[in-house]
C-alpha cells in the first residue's frame, strides 16, 4: 500500500443515514456508510463487473479519497476491506506484500517488559498510526489503545497476503486478551471502557484461531455467553436479551464453529445434543431474505448489501445455503453494483469499502466465476486461509 493510503490518506464517511433508515449491525457499519449523495437509479448491471471493481480497489489502494479522512482511526479496517477484497478478485499480486506485512506490524502494541503484562493493557494491534498516542509523564497510554477489532483486521490482512503468523510476538497479546474476557464471558474490546457484546467474542475467537493458540479465552465462558444471546426465534442478539440481529447472529454463530462447539453441516447432522437449534435458527435466517431478493438485518427492515454476508454465511455454516432464492438475491446485489466498481448499502447510493467487501464475499457465496472461494467462519478467501 502506497505511503500516501497508508500514513497520509484521508477517509471521511459522512452518515447516510435518515432517521427511518436502519440501525446496522453495530456502530462500525454506521461509520462505514457512504457519502450522503444520492444519484438517480441507473439500469443495473445483468453482470458482476469485475474489471470495475479491480478499478475501483486498486484507486483505493493508492490513495483513499478525503471522505474517509473521519475514518482514519480505523485504517487497519478499511485497508482489510481493500486488501482482502483484492484477493477475493484474483488480483493478490498487485499488493506489495512485503510493504504491507511492515506497515501492519510497525501497528503492534508490545509490552515494555513482563511485568507489563500485569497492568491491564491491551497488546493487539492499533487501528491506525494516530491511535499510537505517546505515553504521558506516569507512563500511562491514556488516548487510545490496541483494540480487538483492530488485531483481527491485522492479522486478517497478514493471512491474506501470506505472512507466517507464527512469526509475530503473539505470547503477550494472548495473555493481554484473556484479560479483556468479563466474568460473563463476554469480551471487552479495549482495556478499559467500552461495550461488551458478541462482536468481541468473535473477533477474540478468530484471533485465536488465526494464531492456532486458545490460551487467550476461556472458550466454555464464551460458549455460555454466547447461548445466552439465543433469542426465543431462534436468531441472536447482540447482548443477552436483545433482539435477534443479523450481524449479531453471524457473529455466534461463526465463533461457535471456530471454537469447534459445532461442525460443518450442521442441518444434517443435527441430533439432540446440538448446542442451539439450527432448524429454529434456519426458519430465522430464510425469513430475512425480503421480496426484493435481498437480506435484512431484522425484522421489517430494508435489505441492505451486507447481510447477503452475515445472512447467508450463517446459513452456509449450517448447511442451509441451498434454500435461499439465488436468483433474487443475485439480482438485489447487482442494483447496488456501482457503474464506478464498488457496492452500495442500497440501489442508487454510492459505494463505499464496507459494502463493496461484503458485495464481494456475497458473490463467492454465490459462487460467482473468477471469485476465490470464501471461508465463513473468518470472513476471507479461502486459500488464504488454507495458507496456498
Amino acid at each position: 500500500m502506497s505511503e500516501s493510503a497508508v500514513n497520509g490518506g484521508a477517509i471521511d464517511w459522512e452518515r447516510s443515514k435518515s432517521e427511518d433508515e436502519e440501525d446496522d449491525y453495530d456502530d462500525d457499519e454506521e461509520d462505514y456508510s457512504s457519502p450522503t449523495q444520492s444519484s438517480p437509479r441507473p439500469p443495473s448491471s445483468t453482470i458482476f463487473e469485475k474489471d470495475r471493481h479491480l478499478l475501483y480497489l486498486q484507486m483505493m489502494y493508492e490513495l483513499l479519497p478525503y471522505h474517509y479522512q473521519s475514518q482514519e482511526i480505523n485504517r487497519l479496517t478499511l485497508a482489510h476491506f481493500i486488501i482482502s477484497g483484492l484477493h477475493f478478485l484474483g488480483a493478490r499480486d498487485r499488493v506489495d506484500k512485503d510493504v504491507v506485512a511492515s506497515w501492519i506490524l510497525s501497528f503492534q502494541a508490545l509490552p515494555r517488559n513482563i511485568v507489563s503484562l500485569k497492568d491491564g493493557e491491551f497488546y493487539g494491534f492499533f487501528g491506525s498510526r494516530s491511535s499510537q498516542f505517546p505515553r504521558d509523564e506516569n507512563g500511562d497510554l491514556t488516548h487510545n489503545s490496541s483494540n480487538l477489532a483492530s488485531t483481527y483486521c491485522a492479522l486478517a490482512i497478514l493471512k491474506v497476503i501470506g505472512h507466517d503468523l507464527s512469526t509475530i510476538e503473539s505470547e503477550s497479546l494472548l495473555i493481554s486478551m484473556k484479560n479483556l474476557q468479563q466474568d460473563d464471558g463476554s469480551f471487552m474490546p479495549v482495556h478499559t471502557g467500552g461495550e461488551m457484546d458478541l462482536r468481541f467474542v468473535y473477533c477474540a475467537a478468530a484471533i485465536c484461531y488465526m494464531l492456532n493458540n486458545w490460551s487467550g479465552m476461556d472458550k466454555e465462558m464464551a460458549k455460555s455467553y454466547i447461548l445466552n444471546c439465543q433469542s426465543y426465534d431462534g436468531g441472536f442478539g447482540l447482548i443477552p436479551g436483545s433482539e435477534s440481529h443479523g450481524g449479531a447472529t453471524y457473529c455466534a454463530v461463526a465463533s461457535l464453529r471456530l471454537m469447534g462447539f459445532i461442525g460443518d453441516d450442521l442441518l444434517s447432522n443435527h441430533s439432540g445434543s446440538s448446542i442451539i437449534d439450527p432448524s429454529l435458527l434456519l426458519n430465522w435466517c430464510l425469513q430475512r431474505q425480503a421480496n426484493d431478493g435481498g437480506f435484512q438485518g431484522r425484522t421489517n427492515k430494508p435489505s441492505d448489501t451486507c447481510y447477503a454476508f452475515w445472512i447467508g454465511a450463517v446459513l452456509k455454516l449450517i448447511g442451509g445455503y441451498t434454500f435461499i432464492d439465488k436468483i433474487a438475491l443475485r439480482k438485489f446485489l447487482l442494483n447496488c453494483q456501482s457503474k464506478y466498481g464498488g457496492f452500495s448499502k442500497f440501489p442508487g447510493q454510492l459505494p463505499d469499502l464496507y459494502h463493496s467487501y461484503y458485495g464481494y464475499t456475497a458473490f463467492s457465496l454465490l459462487e460467482e466465476p473468477g471469485l476465490s472461494p470464501l471461508c465463513p467462519e473468518l470472513g476471507l478467501p479461502l486459500l488464504a486461509v488454507s495458507g496456498i
